[in-house]
């Protein structure tokens, strides 16, 4: 079965000659530490990480500012409202649907479907106002690391703006015996990163370091 262009396109970028170095920098990994660690290596971390057992189905203050370490920030009123209020309740009732200890390789397409608690999820937060795409979805990718990826402008402009990213990703990670993801997962290793960064984590900052610099200048090749 041949691959289909996004499978092509990230099989391309993750065994980049760059793409071992990009992961070192991007997490202090470099074996000269010559500068310091992007803040966004902390984002899966951050006191333990969001999908650990006793926090994985709720959204806590340490959840709001792992998500600033992506640049990106909750308005306060949403955030209250996350902590202590009626959205935090529907979002953790959501959240105990949908799985904290699989990969996105593990799922079946109807789990990431129109519909499926975590699609729901997305859009409940997405509704919120000073919520974007961008922001649901990193919170969202906090609370559920290796099922849901991290995805932005950066990431969405260097794969050439798929239409379902999350549909289009999964069925990439799954083409192949999951060629891809165990590519991925090599990455990590040769990377020298924890196993506690996921494979769509190591895909994220692998696609997000290629093209920051191209994208900040507006030569993107997505646009």
């Amino acid at each position: 079965m041949s691959q289909s262009p996004l499978a092509q396109r990230l099989s391309s970028l993750i065994t980049s000659d760059l793409a071992v170095s990009n992961l070192r920098r991007y997490f202090g990994a470099s074996l000269f530490h010559e500068a310091a660690p992007f803040t966004g290596s902390r984002f899966e971390h951050l006191a333990g990480g969001g999908d650990r057992e006793p926090v994985a189905n709720v959204v806590t203050a340490d959840d709001l500012i792992a998500v600033q370490t992506l640049s990106v920030r909750i308005p306060a009123q949403v955030a209250l409202d996350l902590l202590e209020g009626d959205l935090g309740l529907r979002l953790a009732t959501l959240l105990s649907d949908i799985p904290f200890d699989v990969d996105m390789v593990e799922v079946e397409a109807a789990d990431l479907s129109k519909g499926a608690p975590a699609d729901t999820a997305w859009r409940v937060l997405w509704d919120q106002r000073g919520i974007g795409w961008v922001t649901a979805g990193k919170l969202l990718a906090r609370k559920r690391p290796r099922l849901l990826p991290v995805y932005d402008q950066v990431v969405r402009c260097i794969l050439g703006r798929p239409k379902s990213f999350w549909l289009d990703l999964h069925g990439a990670l799954r083409a192949d015996n999951h060629a891809l993801h165990r590519e991925l997962l090599a990455l990590r290793q040769a990377a020298d990163l924890p196993v506690t960064v996921s494979a769509l984590r190591v895909c994220d900052v692998v696609l997000w370091m290629h093209h920051r610099t191209d994208h900040q200048q507006r030569s993107c090749i997505g646009t």
